[in-house]
């Protein structure tokens, strides 16, 4: 089993590359438009054949590269089956494993930072790492004020469903801005200042005091991301060539 950690700064998102090499076969977890030539030259570095692209949710802050590496690859498009995104190739749901070669990948129903969020653990042996997206962040979480979002439901996602996980399992977030790169369920469980030590009502209030300005490719990255990462109208000049589709891919 092979796990990378990748980062695109504009929007601080990390995109995760799981493989089994011995199959020769990879997925990528929530890739990012601006980064595809990055991931197509380490998959190619490695001898690795991607056959997923995996989205944690529809994303507000970047658009995917979903749609333009099924076009380069034949990559396989998964997102959350509660989505029923036309443009997707499997509907991911919780209880049903996603195999990539042996690996299997468990879905995570973790709804609140948007109504259809999930996470996506991988356990083999005494290695288990899980991809939380933006529903648990290092020492924070995702916001809880649109596309869905509700702060009571996030807390009983952190809290029910992500903190039972093994104390040791390593948390891979979706997002980081202050250069941290992983932690685990036992550290964000005794010292995340979003939930340790906080009551369900007072975790509501605090997401309710956050006031955060919305994300600026909100408009564009929304729609685009419900269609895989197909260019929407409005998308500025410097993202609508890299989202085309054309005859060079």
């Amino acid at each position: 089993m092979l796990v990378r950690q990748l980062f695109e700064p504009g929007s601080s998102t990390y995109t995760y590359l799981l493989a089994d090499p011995v199959g020769g076969v990879a997925a990528l977890v929530d890739p990012v438009l601006e980064t595809l030539d990055r991931d197509l030259a380490l998959l190619q570095s490695l001898g690795l054949r991607l056959t997923h692209t995996i989205e944690t949710h529809v994303h507000a802050d970047h658009l995917t590269s979903a749609r333009k590496l099924r076009h380069l690859t034949g990559s396989r498009v998964v997102a959350p089956a509660m989505d029923a995104l036309p443009c997707a190739d499997l509907g991911a749901r919780e209880g049903e494993t996603l195999r990539i070669g042996t690996l299997g990948l468990q879905p995570i129903f973790t709804p609140g930072h948007t109504s259809t969020h999930h996470a996506y653990l991988l356990d083999v042996g005494p290695f288990a790492v899980v991809f939380t997206g933006d529903a648990l962040l290092i020492d924070g979480c995702g916001r809880t004020d649109f596309q869905g979002g509700d702060a009571r439901t996030l807390y009983h996602s952190v809290t029910q469903k992500l903190f039972t996980l093994p104390d040791d399992t390593q948390v891979f977030p979706g997002h980081d801005y202050q250069s941290r790169r992983v932690s685990s369920i036992a550290q964000e469980r005794a010292r995340n200042p979003r939930f340790a030590g906080k009551s369900e009502d007072e975790f509501v209030a605090l997401m309710a005091a956050l006031n955060l300005p919305y994300p600026r490719k909100m408009p564009y990255a929304v729609p685009g991301n419900r269609m895989c990462g197909e260019c929407p109208p409005d998308v500025p000049d410097e993202l609508r060539s890299p989202c085309e589709i054309g005859d060079q891919g």
